[in-house]
C-alpha cells in the first residue's frame, strides 16, 4: 500500500462491537456462556450458505430463528423470555475500547463507512451510543446488496454506493474471511488482530495487520494522500 485510501470500510459485528457481554446474557438466561460464540458463528454459517445458494436472508431473521432452536437444544431450565433478552443484549452492545479513540483519528485521514452483514439500524444504534456516528459518511448493509459478504457483489455494492473505485477503498475487519473476500473484490485490506491470532494460510492475506484502530491510524498517517 503506497497511498492512503479515500474510503475506509468497516465491518461492524465484532470489528466495532464487542460481543463479550453476550456470554453473560446467555448465562443469565440459564444457558452456557460459550453458546454465544456458537450462536454468532451459526448465524454467519447459515447466511453464507444462503448466499452460496443464491439467496439473501436478513441477519435478524437467521439470528432470531437459530437462537430459539439453540436454546431449546441447550438442556436445563431456560428463563422465560430468554430469546428476547439475548437479542436485546446483542442490540445493546458497546464498541471495543480502541474504537472510541481510533475512529476520530481515522476520520481525519479518509471518509468512513460501514458495510455489515447485519442491519444498518444496529450499526446506527451502536455508533450513536458510542458518540461516533458523526464520523461516518454512511452506514451500509448487505440487506440492500445482492449478497452477504464475502461475496464479491457485497463489496461492489459498497463501491457503487460510495462512488469510489474498489482499489481506493480499505476494508477493516477482524474476520479473515472478510479480508479475503474484500481482497478478491479489489479492495485494500487491514486485518484488525486484537488477540494476536495467526492468520489462516488458505485466505488471501491483508495489506496491513494492526492490533487496534489507533495503530491503523498511525500506519495510514505515514502514507501520502492520493494525488
Amino acid at each position: 500500500m503506497t497511498t492512503r485510501p479515500d474510503v475506509i470500510v468497516f465491518d461492524v459485528n465484532e470489528t466495532l462491537s464487542d460481543l463479550t457481554p453476550l456470554g453473560e446474557a446467555f448465562a443469565a438466561a440459564g444457558a452456557p456462556a460459550h453458546l454465544a460464540r456458537t450462536w454468532f458463528a451459526g448465524i454467519l454459517r447459515d447466511g453464507f450458505a444462503i448466499t452460496a445458494a443464491g439467496g439473501n436472508a436478513a441477519f435478524a431473521e437467521i439470528a432470531q430463528d437459530s437462537l430459539g432452536r439453540l436454546l431449546a437444544e441447550a438442556g436445563g431450565p431456560i428463563a422465560d423470555g430468554a430469546t428476547g433478552s439475548i437479542i436485546a443484549a446483542f442490540k445493546g452492545l458497546d464498541v471495543h475500547p480502541d474504537v472510541r479513540p481510533g475512529v476520530p483519528e481515522l476520520a481525519r485521514l479518509a471518509q468512513l463507512v460501514t458495510l455489515s452483514n447485519g442491519s444498518a439500524r444496529v450499526a446506527e444504534s451502536l455508533l450513536t451510543r458510542a458518540g461516533l456516528r458523526e464520523h461516518f459518511r454512511t452506514l451500509l448493509s448487505v440487506d440492500d446488496a445482492p449478497a452477504w459478504k464475502p461475496a464479491r457483489a457485497a463489496y461492489a455494492y459498497a463501491s457503487a454506493e460510495c462512488g469510489v473505485p474498489a482499489g481506493r477503498m480499505l476494508l477493516v475487519a477482524v474476520h479473515p474471511w472478510d479480508v479475503h473476500g474484500a481482497r478478491r473484490a479489489g479492495l485494500r485490506t487491514a486485518w484488525l488482530n486484537r488477540t494476536g491470532a495467526q492468520y489462516p494460510g488458505y485466505f488471501d492475506g491483508p495489506d496491513l495487520e494492526v492490533p487496534d484502530l489507533p495503530a491503523l491510524a498511525a500506519r495510514l498517517a505515514e502514507l501520502p494522500a492520493r494525488p
